[in-house]
């Protein structure tokens, strides 16, 4: 299994397994240009070339991040590539000085497993809800916000 940062020949792979997990509301969609403009965010795994799973870091803040966009291959769940993706994006945020990751997700028992907790969603700054403006679900917002300390 590789681990690595994206590259933007990856971003139509991004695209399209974050999208099929969309389709059946497990994840908010994401538009390819919103994926090559933050290509940099990524984290991918790959399988002996197969693209198996994905994350991204996104700093929001001096000290703040959100863990975002995570998909994996679901042949590929349960084996520990989304954890290992998450342990990777906390590595690069401690390397930037970030000292809190939060996510919102509708899947918080896999987060948990990653040392994230439960956070209400108002004690993030609203600098953090730019991009749920542009969100289908803005009205009535259903993912969990959760966080942890990092670095």
């Amino acid at each position: 299994m590789e681990f690595r940062k994206a590259k933007t020949g990856d971003a139509e792979k991004i695209h399209a397994l974050v999208n099929e997990y969309a389709k059946k509301g497990l994840m908010l969609p994401r538009a390819l240009s919103q994926i090559y403009e933050n290509i940099r965010d990524f984290t991918v795994a790959e399988d002996q070339g197969r693209f198996v799973g994905v994350g991204a870091l996104h700093v929001f803040w001096e000290d703040l991040a959100e863990v975002r966009t995570m998909a994996v291959d679901p042949a590929y769940q349960r084996k520990g590539v989304g954890r290992e993706i998450v342990q990777r994006l906390l590595e690069d945020g401690a390397e930037l000085g970030i000292k809190k990751a939060f996510t919102l997700t509708y899947q918080p028992e896999f987060f948990a497993s990653c040392g994230f907790l439960p956070e209400d969603k108002n004690n993030m700054p609203q600098k953090v809800w730019t991009d749920c403006i542009n969100c289908p679900k803005f009205t009535c917002c259903d993912e969990i916000c959760m966080a942890r300390m990092i670095g």
